[in-house]
C-alpha cells in the first residue's frame, strides 16, 4: 500500500512560494543570467568563458568535497555550486589569471557556505565572499581591466594564462572603468554605452538592459522578492537626485549610478537571496534602503569607485537583527506577551 503523503511539508530556505524547490529556483536564475553571459562572450571572447569556467569548477570541486556522501549527489543536482561560480563570474575582471578565478570559487563556497552548514544557513552571500577574498588577496589584479577584445572571440588576454603566484604582462592593455573614470578624471561615460555594455569592467557589467530583462523574468516567476531591488534602486535614484542639487558636474546622475557597475547585478542576483536577505517584506524595504545608501556613500564619499559588494555583505551581516526587529506580530498575543 502507497504511503500518503503528508498534508504539510517544511524545507529550509531559499524557498519563496509554495511548489519551489531549490533546484527549480537555482535553474530560474541561471535562465536570468543566460542574456548577460551571452554578452560577456560577445564582448570579451574565450576569456570570459575560461574565466566564468574556472569559477564554476572551484565551487564545483568544493561542494564536492565538503558534501557528506549520503548527500554529495543531492549538493551537487541542486545546482547552487554553479550558480555561486557564475555569479562570482560575473563580478570579476575579463583578464584575471585562471587560477585565481578557480581560487575564488573554491574559497566562496567552503567559507561562505560550508562552513556555515550548508545551503540555507550562511550569513553572508557566497559569491560576493569569495569576491571580498581574491579583492583583498590579490587586489592589483582585482583592479587591473582591459578592454573588449574587438570581436576576435579566441583572442586571450595575457593574464589569463599567468602561472600562480606570478604576475602577468599586459602588453599595454588596460582600461578603466565608467566609475573610475567619473572618479578620478571627472569623464562620464555615455548612458548607451552602460545600457548596452561598450565599457570595461567585470564580465557581469556587460549590458544592463540584458540584466533587468533577466530580473523581469524572476519577477515572473516570483522566485524573488521585488522589494529588495526596487528598493535598492529607487533609494540610489532618490540620493543621486539630491547629490545633484548641490553639485551636478561633481556627482554621477541617477541613471548613471543605476547602469554603472555592478547594481544591477548585485540589486538583482545577489541582494535577492533569500538566505542571506530578510524574510519580512518590512525588513526587506529596511534591507535594500541599506544597501542603497552604502552604495551611494562608498561610490562617492569612499577611496574606492565601486561599492555593491561591501554593501550587500554589511546589510547580510544585518539581516538577522533586520529579522528580528521586523517580525509581525503573533496572531492572538499582544504587545507585552511577546
Amino acid at each position: 500500500m502507497k504511503k500518503r503523503d503528508p498534508d504539510l511539508l517544511l524545507f529550509h530556505a531559499p524557498l519563496l512560494r509554495q511548489g519551489m524547490t531549490t533546484p527549480s529556483a537555482m535553474r530560474d536564475v541561471l535562465y536570468a543570467l543566460a542574456p548577460a553571459t551571452g554578452a560577456s562572450l560577445w564582448f570579451f571572447g574565450i576569456s570570459a568563458a575560461l574565466v566564468l569556467g574556472s569559477c564554476i569548477a572551484g565551487a564545483v570541486l568544493a561542494e564536492w568535497l565538503f558534501a557528506n556522501k549520503e548527500t554529495r549527489g543531492e549538493s551537487l543536482r541542486d545546482a547552487s555550486g554553479v550558480l555561486t561560480g557564475l555569479l562570482l563570474g560575473l563580478t570579476l575582471p575579463p583578464g584575471l589569471p585562471l587560477w585565481m578565478a578557480f581560487l575564488g570559487g573554491f574559497v566562496g563556497i567552503a567559507l561562505g557556505k560550508v562552513i556555515w552548514g550548508g545551503l540555507g544557513h550562511n550569513l553572508f552571500n557566497p559569491a560576493l565572499l569569495g569576491r571580498a577574498f581574491l579583492l583583498a588577496t590579490f587586489p592589483i589584479a582585482m583592479t587591473t581591466w582591459v578592454p573588449s577584445t574587438g570581436g576576435e572571440f579566441f583572442a586571450i588576454y595575457p593574464g589569463n594564462l599567468a602561472l600562480p603566484f606570478m604576475q602577468a604582462q599586459l602588453d599595454g592593455m588596460s582600461a578603466a572603468t565608467p566609475l573610475g573614470l567619473l572618479k578620478f578624471e571627472q569623464v562620464v561615460t555615455p548612458l548607451s554605452d552602460l545600457a548596452f555594455g561598450k565599457t570595461s569592467g567585470s564580465l557581469g557589467e556587460t549590458s544592463g538592459l540584458l540584466l533587468l530583462l533577466g530580473g523581469i523574468y524572476l519577477w515572473l516567476r516570483r522566485d524573488l522578492d521585488w522589494r529588495i531591488p526596487v528598493s535598492i534602486l529607487l533609494t540610489v535614484i532618490v540620493f543621486s537626485a539630491c547629490l545633484g542639487l548641490f553639485d551636478a558636474e561633481r556627482f554621477p546622475t541617477p541613471l548613471f549610478s543605476v547602469f554603472s557597475g555592478g547594481l544591477l547585478l548585485g540589486a538583482i542576483y545577489m541582494a535577492t537571496d533569500p538566505v542571506t536577505s530578510p524574510v519580512t517584506p518590512r525588513g526587506a524595504w529596511i534591507f535594500g534602503i541599506g544597501v542603497g545608501v552604502l552604495v551611494i556613500l562608498i561610490r562617492v564619499f569612499g577611496g574606492l569607485p565601486e561599492g555593491v559588494m561591501y554593501a550587500i555583505l554589511l546589510m547580510n551581516a544585518a539581516t538577522p537583527l533586520i529579522d528580528r526587529y521586523t517580525q509581525p506580530r503573533v496572531f492572538g498575543r499582544g504587545v507585552e506577551s511577546q
